[in-house]
C-alpha cells in the first residue's frame, strides 16, 4: 500500500495528494495527522512559497471515514466512537492552516468534498475546482454539526444565510453554483484542471514570499475569530452533543444500514 499523503515539490510551490482512492480520500486519523504534519513542516521550510492540496481519482476527499474500527492505540472503536475519535484532530485544520500557517494555501478541488473533507478544502485560502466536482455538506445526513472550522470559514465565504440553507438542507452544490455562492473563486473543465491548478499555484511564486505572507496576515487579522481556538472547541463541544444524543446514534445507524432516519427529538 502506498503512502496515504504524496508530496510533491515544483519550484517554491509544495503539492500535498491526498492519496486512498479506494475511500474516495475519505479521512482517516492516520491521513488527517499527515495532512497536519505537513502544513506544519510547509510553514517552516524558507524553500515552499505556496502550499497546494488536492486529491486522487475522483475526490478530494469524502469526509470521515466511517468504516474505522481501531484507535490509534489499535483498541476497537463502534461506529460512534471512531466519529468522536476523529475530532480530536479535526479541529486543528483551520487552525493549523489559517491560523498557523501564513503562507497562501490553495485547495484543487477535483473530485466530491463532503463534510471533513469540505472543511479542509474552505480552511485554504484560495479554492479552485474541477467543473465534474460537487460540494456536500453531509453533516445532517449522520447526525453531526459542522465541524472543522466550517462554522466559521463558510459563512466566512458566503454570509450567514447562504451558510445556514447550505449545511440543513444538504444540498449537493455543483461547480458552476459553488462559483456563484463565493464556494470557490474559479471553475475549470475537468480536462484542463491539473495543468490549471498547477498554473495558478505556481503564478502565486511570481509575488516576493514576504508579500504574500504579510498579505495573508493581515487579512486573516481583518477578517478573522477573536479567539479561534475556543471557537473551535465550541464547535467540538457541539459536534460530540449532537453525536451523544438518541438522535445523532439513530442518523449514525441509519446513515451504516442505508435507510431514512426515525428522529424523536432526544
Amino acid at each position: 500500500m502506498g503512502k496515504v499523503l504524496e508530496t510533491t515539490n515544483s519550484g517554491h510551490v509544495r503539492t500535498l495528494i491526498l492519496n486512498r482512492p479506494e475511500k474516495k480520500n475519505a479521512l482517516s486519523s492516520e491521513l488527517a495527522w499527515a495532512i497536519l504534519s505537513a502544513v506544519e513542516e510547509a510553514t517552516k521550510d524558507d524553500n515552499v512559497w505556496v502550499l497546494a492540496i488536492t486529491g486522487t481519482a475522483d475526490a478530494f476527499c469524502s469526509g470521515l471515514d466511517l468504516t474505522a474500527t481501531q484507535a490509534q492505540d489499535g483498541s476497537p472503536l463502534t461506529p460512534q466512537e471512531a466519529v468522536m475519535d476523529d475530532l480530536h484532530w479535526i479541529s486543528r485544520f483551520p487552525l493549523v492552516l489559517r491560523e498557523q500557517c501564513d503562507k497562501p494555501i490553495v485547495a484543487g478541488i477535483n473530485g466530491v468534498a463532503v463534510g471533513g473533507g469540505l472543511s479542509l478544502a474552505m480552511a485554504a485560502d484560495v479554492r479552485i475546482m474541477a467543473e465534474s466536482a460537487r460540494l456536500i455538506a453531509g453533516y445532517p445526513r449522520i447526525g453531526g454539526s459542522p465541524d472543522g472550522g466550517l462554522s466559521w470559514t463558510l459563512a466566512q465565504a458566503i454570509g450567514y444565510e447562504g451558510a445556514m440553507r447550505f449545511l440543513l438542507e444538504n444540498r449537493t452544490v455543483q461547480a458552476a453554483e459553488a462559483l456563484a455562492l463565493g464556494m470557490v473563486g474559479e471553475v475549470v473543465p475537468d480536462e484542463r484542471f491539473p495543468a490549471r491548478f498547477d498554473e495558478y499555484c505556481q503564478s502565486l511564486t511570481n509575488l516576493s514570499p514576504i508579500t504574500a505572507r504579510l498579505t495573508k496576515r493581515v487579512v486573516r487579522r481583518a477578517t478573522g475569530l477573536v479567539d479561534p481556538e475556543a471557537h473551535f472547541r465550541y464547535e467540538v463541544a457541539n459536534t460530540l452533543r449532537a453525536f451523544g444524543s438518541q438522535d445523532g446514534q439513530e442518523a449514525l445507524r441509519a446513515f451504516k444500514e442505508k435507510r431514512p432516519p426515525a428522529f424523536e427529538g432526544h
